[in-house]
């Protein structure tokens, strides 16, 4: 696996080394026994250009070291030639960072660019829609929010806790409509999901006090 991620993190110079000694190889002895480098040479570039090191930051990510994901994806310089399902993965990611960062006009952008790019899997399509609901909550846009967010939970969501934190959020925007019987729903939803994150967990305890008063 050390390996693996060795050639993922430097298979573009590996490329390039390849490719400049093939070129050397044909020019001084003959193209023919050049042939092997430069194929490898070219599957090293092309590999690189359409996949970029999008596993090592995934990794990076689910280790909770954001700067070596940042440092990663700083290196993909081309995405528009990233394979289409990497690409979209790669400006989910971006925008994910920018989440992190509170800068939301960018997370906008890169999640509409990860949409445009189209979805690997129909739960991760619900992920795209679900993350611009939370942003334009974020930016009290709620009209933009509530469509969002009722459009990823129709396309479907991965697991029970972003399937609660949808719901809670749409809750909360049903509350703010004084659209009491909307609100009391989805908070019945979002806790039948049973989920177990402590953030989610407190925000059920939180906003439970203000749903048992609520009329309706």
């Amino acid at each position: 696996m050390k390996a693996f991620n060795f050639f993922i993190l430097y298979r573009f110079p590996i490329g390039i080394v390849l490719l400049i000694g093939g070129i050397i190889l044909g020019a001084t002895i003959g193209w023919w026994e050049a042939t092997i480098l430069l194929v490898l040479a070219v599957i090293c570039i092309v590999t690189h250009l359409m996949f970029g090191p999008m596993r090592l930051v995934q990794e990076a990510v689910e280790a909770g070291d954001l700067e070596r994901a940042t440092a990663l994806m700083n290196q993909v310089k081309f995405p528009k030639l990233l394979y289409k399902p990497i690409r979209s993965v790669y400006f989910f990611m971006q925008s994910n960072m920018a989440m992190y960062t509170n800068d939301l006009d960018k997370a906008e952008a890169t999640i509409r660019q990860s949409i445009q790019s189209g979805s690997p899997m129909k739960e991760y399509e619900g992920m795209q829609y679900f993350q611009l609901g939370t942003i334009a909550y974020q930016k009290q846009d709620l009209k933009t929010a509530d469509q969002n967010l009722k459009k990823a939970l129709r396309m479907g969501l991965p697991d029970k806790e972003n399937t609660a934190a949808a719901l809670l959020t749409l809750a909360s925007i049903a509350m703010s409509r004084r659209d009491f019987k909307s609100a009391k729903e989805y908070f019945r939803r979002a806790k039948a999901q049973k989920p177990t994150t402590s953030q989610i967990v407190n925000q059920i305890k939180e906003m439970d006090k203000y749903i048992s008063r609520m009329p309706g």
